[in-house]
């Protein structure tokens, strides 16, 4: 009896995919959990291993179909030999997105000899009168330019002088505005972003950090620590520290709505926004409550390494308890995070920045950070979410209750 390859669970808040190509043909035999087809995402690409030992029968959908989860790839016929079979007809891809307008060339590296784009960004490629060469090297394997590569290129690169035709609004447009189509990845953030705030009640409450007392202890033993780690010490294992210890003394911050039932948790599966090439991912680190500092910012490191290269998988960013996000490196003095759903709460990090503050009567010049947590009143109480700000708070200005555990 044929046992059926069907697309897996693609992380939070992720329905669909793209078959981005075939890597077993009908009629191939193939073994258990050997790859056999690749999928796309706006953010990652996974390979889709075989269920069993057997025998490749068909593929039910075509290179460039969009498909949902759950939805059926092909079969194998367990225990056959790879006797040669003609391929079935696959289905018709589906239509893809409508992207931005062609953008002007940009001069790029090209990508490597030989490699050819993946078939769904070959199509948009096409369909928006961009040039591989123009996209330069993509960010699948071997250089391979990705369709995440290409809706980069449209969101980040020159301007296109012509908008490409769109179907109109009833508001009248003024000559002078340009119109361009929003594109999937665009699309998606924004679909994500409103479905949080139409789920959750989501408030925000601020606390300011006075940031001297990480300083001066990561200035001492940053050389010293880098030297026996291998790794930087940065601030957020600091705030990453301080927050597993509030999310200990307030368990519903780390907890989730499911239905009519909260699912508290003993663990913290943390995620940290991090940029990579299309656009903000937020990976997860497993289990940080058992990490000392060491650990996260190597945790950390390494993930962020994988969002750049491109190579981050669909484990890498499912899973998250609670996650934080760092305005601060790109210059953000204060802001509202949006919660991660089904996650309950975010803390937002920012720019640190010298200020005179009161202390003791005296007005002295301190570097302050303000912080701000994000969270879900269904299941958070006002009381909660301020208490677990202070106790970060309190935390990141005095280091060393982290270390005594108080």
């Amino acid at each position: 009896m044929s046992v059926e390859i069907k697309v897996p669970t693609l992380g939070e808040s992720v329905v669909t995919a793209t078959v981005a190509r075939w890597l077993k043909q009908v009629g191939d035999a193939v073994k258990a959990d050997e790859p056999v087809v690749e999928l796309e995402t706006d953010k990652v690409s996974v390979e889709v291993g075989a269920p069993t030992d057997g025998v490749l029968e068909d593929h039910k959908v075509a290179e460039g179909t969009e498909v949902a989860v759950g939805a059926v790839l092909a079969t194998v016929e367990p225990g056959k030999a790879g006797a040669s079979k003609p391929a079935s007809k696959p289905a018709a891809p589906a239509p893809a997105p409508v992207a931005a307008a062609a953008p002007a060339p940009a001069t790029k590296s090209a990508p490597s000899a030989g490699v050819a784009p993946f078939p769904s960004a070959s199509k948009m490629l096409k369909e928006n009168g961009i040039q591989a060469e123009d996209v330069g090297s993509g960010s699948g394997k071997d250089g391979r330019i990705t369709k995440g590569d290409v809706l980069s290129f449209i969101e980040t690169g020159p301007k296109p002088s012509v908008a490409k035709a769109a179907p109109k609004s009833p508001r009248k447009d003024d000559p002078r505005e340009e119109r361009v189509r929003m594109t999937r990845l665009r699309s998606t953030i924004a679909n994500r972003l409103k479905e949080a705030q139409n789920t959750a009640a989501i408030l925000t409450t601020f606390n300011e950090v006075d940031m001297s007392a990480a300083m001066k202890m990561r200035s001492e033993y940053k050389d010293a620590f880098e030297k026996k780690h291998g790794v930087k010490l940065g601030f957020m294992s600091i705030f990453a520290r301080a927050c597993v210890s509030a999310l200990q003394e307030f368990p519903a911050v780390n907890a989730e709505i499911d239905g009519q039932d909260i699912i508290y948790r003993p663990f913290v599966n943390m995620g940290i926004a991090v940029g990579g090439p299309n656009g903000l991912v937020v990976p997860v680190v497993r289990d940080i409550q058992d990490m000392g500092y060491a650990e996260i910012e190597k945790s950390i490191s390494g993930l962020g390494r994988k969002a750049r290269d491109g190579a981050l998988k669909l484990d890498d960013l499912s899973g998250g308890t609670f996650s934080i996000t760092n305005g601060g490196i790109y210059g953000s003095l204060m802001s509202t995070p949006i919660i991660n759903p089904p996650q309950s709460a975010i803390l937002g990090m920012h720019n640190i920045v010298q200020r005179p503050v009161a202390v003791d009567g005296q007005v002295v010049i301190r570097p302050m950070m303000y912080i701000a947590l994000s969270y879900d009143h269904r299941i958070i109480d006002g009381k909660e979410a301020v208490s677990f700000l202070v106790r970060v708070k309190d935390a990141v200005e005095d280091p060393r209750r982290l270390l005594l555990n108080i």
